[in-house]
């Protein structure tokens, strides 16, 4: 895909987890800007009401805002929230788990067990349960797209990473799986995403002490959040999409 070419993503629904956050902030406003109806879910009110603004202002499609624990939340509750986007739309094009949990990197000796069930729960559990009680939305979609969101220091299971990496490998493995199950339906396309190096508050937190002068925006994430959602990623599963390989080959 040519990353300056004209798409739209008018009449699809997407929902999106961590949608206060600064990368589900941010593919939000690029989706939004393409004509996308888009579900916000974060637990944290401020977080979802200043996106929500922000695609507004801009004149955007208003959004839905829904605050959700993803930690915290029973399986009533998922299954409650599919149920509700179910009569509301009756169907949904899109789903883009960009929720994360991260409090620093640990030696296993020093793990707290609270950190690292939160960890687990957040990055790996919730995208299972949300996931699973969506399918039948998505289903009723011709064509739809879930994106997970990874790391690339993950994929190479560092020393420290600790539940962080180990969430993020296991998701990655899940991302595959499921991609294999759904793709001889040819509805429901599945990838993962790496955002790879760039200035986000996650990696403030991971690395206080590095230069983020030099580091990418996360807005020049906008193309592939796009190109993931729409038409034009039809028949792209099962992949594990680096951002800058995708953008190196679309220069």
């Amino acid at each position: 895909m040519d990353k300056k070419s004209s798409v739209t993503l008018k009449d699809k629904v997407i929902l999106i987890t961590g949608a206060g956050g600064g990368l589900g902030g941010t593919a939000a406003l690029a989706l939004s800007e393409q004509n996308a109806t888009l579900i916000l879910l974060d637990k944290s009110i401020p977080k979802l009401e200043k996106v929500y603004d922000a695609i507004v202002e801009k004149g955007f499609t208003t959004p839905v805002l829904y605050p959700f624990d993803l930690a915290g939340a029973s399986e009533v509750q998922y299954e409650a929230l599919a149920t509700i986007l179910l009569e509301k739309y009756g169907s949904i094009q899109g789903v883009l788990h960009s929720a994360v949990e991260f409090s620093a990197f640990s030696p296993v000796a020093n793990h707290e067990t609270k950190a690292w069930g939160d960890a687990l729960n957040v990055n790996l559990n919730a995208p299972f349960l949300l996931t699973r009680v969506l399918l039948p939305v998505l289903q009723k979609s011709e064509h739809a797209s879930i994106v997970f969101t990874s790391d690339s220091s993950a994929q190479n299971t560092l020393a420290y990473a600790g539940a962080y990496g180990v969430s993020k490998v296991a998701l990655e493995a899940f991302s595959k799986i499921l991609a294999h199950e759904l793709e001889g339906l040819g509805k429901i396309r599945v990838n993962t995403l790496i955002p790879d190096v760039v200035d986000t508050p996650l990696r403030k937190r991971a690395y206080p002490a590095e230069d983020k002068t030099s580091l990418p925006k996360m807005e020049t994430l906008n193309a592939i959040y796009t190109y993931l959602f729409s038409d034009e990623s039809i028949g792209v599963t099962a992949q594990t999409v680096n951002a800058q390989t995708y953008f190196q080959g679309n220069d």
